[in-house]
């Protein structure tokens, strides 16, 4: 989400899938007084990435290069092997996906393109994909109804949810959403049957916003912090606290315990029926920063724990579970409009979660 810069091209995330590869020592044992530890490092760091995982592995997609260009990049993590292998492209170049996993296929839906044309900016898409990481081959499926980017997906009973997000208001005619330019942050919830293919409105969010996570677990899906007012930190937008619990069988939302941190451009994932939330970026008239916050929500309690911090501070960040380990990968060390030309970087920290979440 930095300043844009017209001149500025996409990186190498255009190379083959056939590319080697990058192989790394061991992982380090972790322990409870250092229960982070460091993996192999991420091939291509950079801002707005995402993350999930499937069959034992985590793949981080997107990446956002200078001057808005959508790098596709798709990567997959073997924590067996502590290695990194590059994979094919996303077929559809875009940034701020929301992605979700069931039955080891990956779903990825919405998010914002390029313009064809004209100036740069985020231009909202509706497209929705499966990626199957066995065959490495990504299918169109069919649209949402409601195009938006910066939603956030999770899955409860086989379905999925799709979250909240931003688009453009009705009338804009430039290209896309901008900092400059009033946006529309929603509060729209529709559900993806997979084994359908095929979509329904269901009741919307209690409060519109975009850059938060979405996470099923148990029965119910939660909607957790992110953005209100507009896509961009950068801009008139506050960041949120706020819980949100959806029961699909009644069709309700209703709100929950508060997080302790109220932040956006989050990542998440799901150990043992708890909901873990890391990094985020914040700016107001003092300052903008990355936070280095790790959080445990535990819906039975519906209360939430402070876990140990990443090592460093990202926001766009991915992340996922596999195990007993929180896998947080790259993203970008502060927030944006910072001014620092790269600050995009390549941790891949890992947290043993039976350490410090019993």
């Amino acid at each position: 989400m930095k300043a844009f810069c017209v001149a500025c091209v996409v990186g190498s995330s255009v190379l083959s899938a056939a590319a080697p590869a990058f192989a790394q020592a061991p992982l380090p044992t972790p322990s409870a007084a250092h229960p982070w530890v460091q993996g192999a490092p991420f091939p291509e760091p950079s801002e707005e990435v995402l993350g999930a995982t499937a069959a034992g592995k985590l793949y981080v997609f997107a990446g956002l290069a200078p001057g808005w260009k959508p790098k596709a990049l798709v990567f997959e993590y073997d924590p067996t092997s502590n290695q990194w292998a590059r994979k094919r492209p996303m077929r559809l170049a875009s940034h701020h996906v929301a992605f979700a996993t069931l039955n080891n296929k990956i779903y990825a839906f919405g998010g914002f393109t390029y313009p064809e044309s004209g100036s740069p900016g985020w231009v909202p898409t509706n497209s929705a994909w499966e990626y199957d990481p066995a065959t490495d081959e990504w299918k169109e499926l069919a649209p949402m109804p409601t195009k938006r980017g910066a939603a956030a997906a999770g899955v409860v009973n086989s379905k999925i949810y799709v979250t909240g997000g931003v688009n453009s208001l009705s009338g804009v005619t430039e290209n896309g959403i901008h900092p400059v330019r009033a946006q529309n942050v929603v509060a729209t919830v529709e559900e993806y049957d997979p084994a359908a293919n095929s979509w329904k409105a269901v009741r919307p969010l209690l409060l519109a916003r975009n850059h938060h996570v979405a996470i099923g677990a148990g029965d119910k899906l939660y909607a957790i912090g992110g953005r209100v007012g507009s896509g961009f930190i950068s801009s008139a937008s506050n960041n949120v606290d706020l819980v949100e619990m959806y029961d699909p069988a009644a069709d309700l939302w209703s709100p929950r315990a508060r997080m302790p941190t109220a932040r956006s451009a989050i990542a998440g994932g799901l150990y043992n029926n708890h909901v873990l939330v890391a990094g985020g970026e914040v700016q107001d008239q003092r300052f903008l920063a990355a936070f280095k916050a790790m959080e445990a929500y535990d819906p039975a309690s519906n209360q939430w724990q402070v876990l140990p911090s990443m090592p460093h501070p990202r926001h766009g960040l991915a992340a996922g579970v596999i195990g007993n380990r929180f896998y947080a990968v790259s993203g970008d060390g502060q927030s944006a409009g910072n001014g620092i030309e790269h600050s995009a970087v390549p941790y891949n920290e890992i947290l043993q979660l039976d350490l410090v979440l019993k």
